[in-house]
């Protein structure tokens, strides 16, 4: 049975950045192999100087380290993926430490002006694995009968806009991980800026009226500008900038079983 993934991903500067004249320092992306997807999000933090470039950089290099792990796979087994886990995404989170250390250290700065979240996955035909330091959300659903499930309950401090970011000393820590069997037809990242309309904080539960949209969108746009034209209008939207003035990503994935 041929599997295929569509996705689309945007990032949207908040209200709040666009009036202090600061960058959205959102990022997120997604590359895919064979019949895997490798999808990631960070949110850079708002106390780091250059966290913009920090989300970018970690991002790009999640994606990289854990598509070279896939094509070094000869069986992408759930037992292998299961046995492997905590080491691959150890793994991956020290490479993004050291290129954001590299950054930091060729543009004369701390590595804590780098500072971001990052949530990543790698989801194939059996199986998903992901990781999450920071707050935000990873999302999937099962089957159409199915209800979406949070992967994480995201990571906050002590005070408001407190979470853990990869270049602290808590990040390996504070990296949470999982294995979860079967296909995942939808799984979504997304950063903290959707928390509120997509998450229900009294249980932890995915708001489902919020995903059920940008599923319709996967399953029946088959041209990728228009998915992306779909995403960036509503990530752009009078009626969710009412709703929260913090940058967001969403990245949503679908797959696709062909005969």
């Amino acid at each position: 049975m041929a599997v295929s993934w569509k996705a689309t991903v945007h990032s949207a500067m908040g209200t709040r950045h666009q009036q202090r004249g600061v960058p959205c320092q959102d990022y997120g992306d997604y590359v895919t192999r064979d019949a895997s997807i490798v999808g990631a999000v960070a949110d850079g933090a708002g106390s780091a100087k250059f966290s913009d470039i920090g989300a970018q950089l970690a991002v790009k290099t999640v994606l990289s380290n854990l598509e070279g792990w896939l094509a070094r796979q000869s069986s992408l087994e759930q037992e292998v993926i299961e046995s492997q886990v905590q080491s691959i995404f150890e793994s991956a989170l020290d490479a993004t430490v050291l290129a954001l250390d590299q950054e930091a250290q060729a543009g004369g700065y701390a590595l804590r002006e780098l500072g971001c979240t990052l949530l990543t996955f790698i989801a194939t035909p059996t199986w998903i694995a992901a990781m999450q330091i920071g707050d935000g959300f990873i999302v999937a659903q099962t089957s159409e009968a199915d209800p979406y499930q949070l992967l994480f309950q995201p990571e906050k401090g002590e005070y408001i806009n407190e979470t853990v970011f990869v270049t602290s000393e808590q990040a390996l820590d504070a990296m949470q991980v999982v294995v979860k069997s079967g296909v995942q037809p939808l799984v979504c990242a997304a950063t903290d800026g959707l928390e509120k309309v997509a998450i229900r904080f009294h249980d932890w539960q995915p708001h489902a009226p919020f995903f059920a949209p940008f599923k319709s969108c996967l399953q029946t746009m088959d041209v990728p500008e228009e998915r992306q034209t779909y995403l960036e209008t509503f990530l752009n939207s009078d009626r969710l900038n009412a709703k929260t003035d913090d940058d967001k990503t969403l990245l949503m994935c679908l797959c696709e079983q062909g005969p």
